[in-house]
């Protein structure tokens, strides 16, 4: 684990410096889709927007729980899009977490595998301005491992609400999954997730924002809430356009069992522009 949270740790200045020194690579024309760099990097902030991507989300956290746990976690999580009608789009956003653990549930302990996913599905009327989405959210029990898992199958309500103009997004989204099924020996499921977020974009791609992410484990009673400035770009690697993004995850609010020191995350996001 710590073998591979070195090479983490290591990796993500990087990012951060290709991602600093962007400006003079940033694409400032149009793709072959007809989108500017900076058309891109709103729709990226757009969490319905009619875009297939893949965003690679690394995140690494230290000082987690009474034992100083080391946890680092990458969200494979792919969003596509389909068209309903010329008025209505079904968004649908997967979240596949792996994850690799050290003294997290106990001293000495280590756990690797996958984690419990995350589907949600938005409809989303096409609007310019403010735009909305709504749908459910599922939780599948695909974790290998019993302590990153649930073994609970469970559904809720999603929601976004956010506002946006050329430059500008600001909003929230937010989703509440309860258990219906699973493992009757396992704690059930009761959780509510919440993500504000404020994105500036310029015209190279580059843009800057932040982002607190909010969630509350009604079953367990403990609140986690985090805050985290961000700096991201657009580029072209050969052909295929990509997102790159750094932050900061800095813990606000937290229970001792849950809450990191502090963590770090970067984001690697392939798109494929219709």
């Amino acid at each position: 684990m710590k073998s591979v949270s070195h090479k983490v740790i290591k990796f993500l200045p990087g990012i951060l410096c290709f991602v600093l020194s962007f400006n003079s690579y940033a694409q400032e024309e149009p793709t072959k889709s007809g989108n500017s760099a900076q058309e891109l990097a709103d729709k990226m902030a757009n969490p319905v927007a009619s875009l297939i991507s893949v965003p690679l989300q690394n995140n690494l956290t230290y000082g987690i729980g009474p034992y100083n746990g080391i946890k680092y976690q990458i969200n494979i999580q792919p969003v596509v899009p389909f068209k309903l009608s010329e008025n209505l789009n079904l968004i649908t956003r997967y979240i596949l977490p792996v994850v690799d653990q050290q003294d997290v549930t106990g001293e000495n302990t280590h756990e690797f595998g996958l984690s419990d996913a995350t589907v949600t599905a938005f409809f989303a009327p096409k609007t310019k301005g403010l735009i909305l989405g709504l749908g459910p959210a599922f939780l599948v029990p695909t974790a290998t491992e019993k302590f990153l898992g649930t073994e609970k199958f469970g559904i809720g309500p999603s929601v976004l609400v956010m506002h946006q103009g050329k430059g500008l997004s600001i909003g929230f989204l937010a989703n509440q999954i309860w258990s219906v099924a699973g493992n009757a020996d396992r704690a059930d499921f009761n959780q509510f997730y919440t993500q504000i977020f404020l994105t500036h974009s310029y015209k190279s791609g580059a843009s800057l924002g932040v982002t607190s992410e909010i969630t509350q484990n009604w079953q367990g009673n403990t609140t986690l809430i985090t805050l985290s400035p961000n700096v991201g770009a657009i580029t072209k690697l050969g052909g295929q356009t990509m997102q790159f993004a750094v932050m900061p995850l800095i813990p606000i609010v937290g229970h001792q069992s849950i809450k990191p020191d502090w963590g770090l995350r970067a984001v690697v996001a392939f798109i494929f522009p219709q």
